[in-house]
């Protein structure tokens, strides 16, 4: 009897704690439910977001590639627009970019890489950017600003690309020393692209 007594009052001590602690269960696992579906919410939300912004970058492509470049750039501002925050935008800009550079439109072109280069997310989108920058800089015959743009930061991995660049922003100023010094180090990175340019700017430079 005792026995069936004790266990008579565990078990109502248990329905007691029952009744004062459901509620508080209760709430916490709806809040629990809560989040987690707004978290699938708000992950729904974002993958479609990605998915519009890839879907106007193919427009954008789309247009510059079959040279309609008005609706190209039309394309890529309304992108910019309305995805900024994804890296859709930064593609548009330097897709943009580049087409202007084709077309002459130094001055368009070097505002579109600017605005890559101090708003992407992305650091080695922005040693892009200014990369490219550069050069444009070099074809506006200001090789002191392209100097100024490569010097500003430290390229890493791209290391060789910004010295063959800052070689040629030299030779630009007639320091040909200066040059050849900048072109072999770049010969001797990993990210080489033309190596055999490379190497006629080294001779060319060598010989004189």
């Amino acid at each position: 009897m005792e026995d069936y007594l004790n266990d008579k009052e565990q078990w109502e001590r248990v329905l007691a704690w029952l009744r004062e602690q459901g509620p508080w269960m209760l709430a916490a696992v709806a809040v629990t439910a809560a989040l987690f579906g707004g978290w699938r919410y708000w992950q729904s939300r974002v993958e479609q977001h990605e998915l519009a912004a890839a879907a106007r970058y193919e427009q954008v492509i789309d247009a510059f590639s079959h040279n309609d470049v008005a609706r190209g750039l039309i394309l890529a501002d309304r992108l910019v627009k309305d995805f900024s925050s994804t890296p859709y935008a930064d593609q548009a800009e330097l897709a943009a970019a580049r087409v202007l550079v084709e077309s002459k439109e130094l001055d368009k072109a070097a505002e579109r890489l600017s605005r890559v280069m101090v708003s992407t997310k992305d650091p080695e989108l922005a040693l892009i950017a200014r990369l490219r920058l550069a050069r444009v800089q070099l074809a506006q015959g200001q090789a002191d600003a392209a100097l100024k743009t490569l010097n500003a930061v430290n390229p890493g991995a791209f290391a060789a690309r910004y010295a063959e660049v800052r070689g040629d922003a030299l030779l630009a100023e007639g320091d040909r020393d200066g040059a050849l010094k900048e072109y072999r180090a770049a010969r001797g990175g990993a990210d080489t692209l033309d190596s055999e340019l490379l190497d006629l700017k080294i001779g060319d430079l060598a010989r004189s």
